[in-house]
């Protein structure tokens, strides 16, 4: 069996799970992959121009994504105006995709089985699907897509989103509040969380005697949009006043005019160079705002920390909200007690058998495994 695959990220970015899907299907499968990277589907506003005036922290080197590209994977990168979101947009989209249904068409007729898996809602997808009607198909929501839209281009993915649920054969939800809403089609679906690129860590003993030799570093390692806490941060920094708090990432939203002094900023940075980074954590930081657009996230951060053995201090948000009681997990809000839930943050520590068992059953190859993911044969 062979894929073709709409992703909802460039195959040319840091691995995430779209990338992690289609690896673990060919090395499930063996077929070849048709990766067919995104293009906008929504329509531009002023956000975008002041988004990258004033974005900050990005690293002064370039930082590869997944430049390999593995024999088996071929990528199409499709050039539009974003203009999907208008009336009568698919028409001038089915000229300009010409080439690419050719090559889909091509890539399909070479093999006797061929799955379809859509990432992202959007007109190609719809289009793909409605072309090879007969094909097993999967929808891998990842994502509240609409919640990151507005106006004509919110109403346009929500649209979209429930033409791809009602038409595929399978779907697919990274957290619980996904899943909910596509209860209609139960009967196709399963909820499959995100996971963790164990095989990339150090090993558990390496990673004990590095976070063992560490000062007090309460951190947060990731992209830091509108969705950021800046009230959660602010009121921890001056809670823990004598630990210094690391932000380290890209910053795509504006930063408060005053911050306490022991927060730091620190760049992007490669993978290798991230994973040393959180090693430096006492304690693991997820600070988001708890509203539409995070209420369906299952932050990938969670199961980084746990993977390297770092307790958690995060907000009431998505998946996370699911978690108080968890070992390690400490969830908090800017008007509870903080310093009482840091204290107990700072002196948890992992057994080694609780990592080692962690780790077995949240890779992303244990995940998709039992997840139940692709279409019954």
């Amino acid at each position: 069996m062979q894929l073709v695959y709409l992703s909802p990220l460039p195959w040319d970015s840091f691995s995430q799970r779209p990338h992690q899907f289609v690896e673990w299907f060919h090395n499930k499968h063996g077929g070849e992959v048709l990766w067919i990277d995104p293009y906008p589907t929504r329509l531009p506003n002023l956000g975008d121009f002041r988004r990258i005036k004033s974005s900050k922290f990005l690293s002064k080197n370039a930082i590869m994504g997944n430049g390999n590209k593995p024999p088996w994977l071929t990528v199409i990168q499709p050039f539009v105006p974003p203009i999907e979101p208008l009336p009568g947009s698919c028409y001038v989209y089915r000229w300009l995709w010409n080439d690419i249904l050719q090559a889909i068409d091509r890539f399909i007729e070479s093999q006797n089985e061929t799955l379809l898996g859509i990432g992202k809602p959007s007109e190609l997808a719809l289009q793909v699907l409605f072309r090879y009607p007969s094909l097993k198909s999967i929808y891998d929501a990842m994502d509240d897509f609409p919640a990151f839209y507005h106006g004509i281009s919110r109403f346009a993915m929500m649209n979209r989103e429930q033409r791809i649920a009602k038409q595929v054969t399978r779907i697919s939800a990274s957290s619980t509040k996904l899943a909910e809403r596509f209860i209609e089609y139960q009967s196709k679906l399963t909820l499959v969380h995100n996971a963790c690129a164990v095989d990339a860590l150090p090993s558990i003993n390496d990673t004990l005697k590095t976070r063992a030799t560490e000062k007090q570093v309460l951190g947060y390692l990731g992209t830091i949009g509108d969705w950021f806490d800046w009230a959660f941060v602010a009121k921890l920094a001056e809670t823990v006043s004598t630990s210094t708090i690391h932000l380290i990432g890209p910053i795509f939203t504006k930063i408060p005019a005053s911050l306490p002094q022991n927060i730091k900023f620190l760049p992007a940075c490669e993978h290798s160079a991230a994973i040393q980074a959180m090693l430096s954590f006492t304690v693991g930081l997820i600070p988001f705002k708890r509203n539409d657009l995070t209420a369906a996230i299952d932050p990938i951060k969670y199961y980084e920390y746990r993977s390297l053995g770092i307790p958690i201090l995060s907000t009431h948000f998505g998946e996370m909200s699911l978690r108080q009681g968890q070992p390690g997990i400490f969830i908090a809000n800017a008007s509870c007690d903080l310093g009482d839930h840091i204290n107990k943050a700072m002196d948890y520590k992992y057994p080694k058998s609780e990592i080692n068992w962690f780790r077995k059953i949240n890779s992303w190859e244990a995940r998709f495994n039992s997840g139940n993911i692709l279409p019954q044969t």
